[in-house]
């Protein structure tokens, strides 16, 4: 025990003192502890989310004793010591005290123990080895943690390179805390680790390292932490070589989104960043934006006009839009007032709706088939270049006269 931490509402919540009494009456004082994230952000004044707790009861145990005060448990990770508790539609993630058995770089096996030290000692980082029992009392078993979390140090448990070849992830995750709670100079040991295993990046797979990236690139500035990816080697590792981070870094200025600072790192090639997208087993719709984002058709510029703005708003729609007008803005961020005009307009498009459809087409005469699509087409094209003024009589006219003219 080495420092006390005020109770606060998340702690006293109702549901929560519920899940906790649970716990406790199975397994006696003691026998929960508050763990890991909630504790690290309660500590330095952040808002807590999720709340994790600790326990030497085994997963039945947990089920048991969660049901029996009459809440709901849902074995969602048992196999890895984890039950959810349900009271009151919040989610309660409980999991068993653990030990290390086996590791290989991407995934350990392991076995339950009712020792908080073993627990702590096959964590990542030292803010991350603290627990909080339900009075407010701290638990540091590794040493240096509470310090480290005021601080904002990122220290790994014990050995780095040790603690890194139990899981290579950690070299992301080492980055990813550095960006949302590090402060100074990085630790000179985590680093070291981190530049000379950065090969074990490469052997995770895509989801794993996709969502580390993310959630390091949402921080409110990751800058800090992508320079020294990149000055370890281990940015190269992750998304590949010709990265743009001059780019990236005026972008973060001007957006907190993750997927659009993303976008920014990748070179302007649609191709690379298809294969960068395939690579993380980005989503479907995650590829498509990292891909839009980087493409020039049609044609953007910061000096457009607003009826050019509106026709490429129809063609690529306003997500499209913005991410390159940004790209664009972070490019040239001289063009302050005309990038702010262009991104506004595409806050208020309502995308109209073309007034005319390939019945309109047949009603002329034309047999269906490709020549109904191409009259639409050039239908359409003239309309936009009206910028979407004229009605549906004035559509029909002019479609009529393609019609005549083919």
């Amino acid at each position: 025990m080495s420092a006390r931490l005020q109770p606060q509402p998340w702690m006293t919540a109702a549901p929560t003192r519920a899940v906790m009494a649970a716990l406790e009456a199975a397994g006696g004082p003691d026998c929960a502890r508050f763990v890991g994230g909630c504790v690290r952000d309660a500590l330095v004044g952040r808002p807590v989310a999720d709340i994790d707790i600790a326990t030497p009861l085994t997963p039945q145990e947990v089920i048991a004793a969660v049901e029996a005060a009459g809440l709901r448990a849902v074995p969602t990770g048992v196999e890895h010591g984890t039950v959810t508790a349900i009271a009151d539609h919040r989610p309660y993630e409980i999991t068993t005290l653990r030990r290390d058995v086996e590791t290989d770089g991407r995934r350990a096996v392991v076995a339950f123990t009712r020792d908080w030290a073993e627990d702590a000692a096959r964590r990542d980082f030292r803010l991350n080895a603290l627990y909080l029992d339900a009075g407010g009392d701290l638990h540091d078993p590794v040493g240096g943690g509470i310090e480290d979390a005021r601080q904002g140090r990122i220290v790994f448990v014990g050995e780095p390179e040790a603690r890194i070849r139990e899981d290579y992830l950690r070299v992301l995750r080492f980055f990813r805390f550095f960006a949302w709670y590090g402060r100074g100079e990085p630790d000179a040991a985590a680093l070291a680790a981190c530049a000379a295993l950065k090969a074990g990046v490469a052997g995770l797979s895509g989801e794993r390292i996709s969502k580390e990236l993310l959630k390091l690139l949402a921080a409110p500035d990751p800058r800090p932490a992508v320079r020294l990816m990149e000055a370890t080697g281990v940015l190269a590792v992750a998304l590949g070589e010709g990265l743009d981070l001059a780019l990236f870094e005026a972008t973060t200025d001007l957006s907190k989104d993750a997927e659009l600072r993303l976008s920014a790192l990748l070179p302007p090639d649609q191709q690379a960043a298809r294969s960068v997208a395939q690579r993380l087993r980005l989503s479907n719709a995650q590829r498509e934006r990292l891909v839009m984002a980087l493409g020039r058709e049609p044609p953007l510029t910061l000096d457009m006009s607003e009826a050019e703005a509106r026709r490429a708003l129809y063609r690529i729609g306003v997500q499209v839009f913005a991410d390159r007008i940004v790209r664009l803005w972070a490019a040239h961020p001289q063009r302050d007032e005309a990038a702010r005009k262009l991104l506004s307009l595409a806050q208020a498009w309502d995308r109209p709706a073309f007034p005319l459809t390939g019945a309109d087409v047949m009603a002329l005469g034309v047999a269906r088939g490709p020549e109904v699509g191409r009259l639409l087409q050039a239908a359409e094209a003239w309309w936009t270049g009206e910028d979407f003024r004229p009605g549906r009589e004035e559509a029909l006219a002019k479609l009529e006269a393609l019609a005549k003219d083919r």
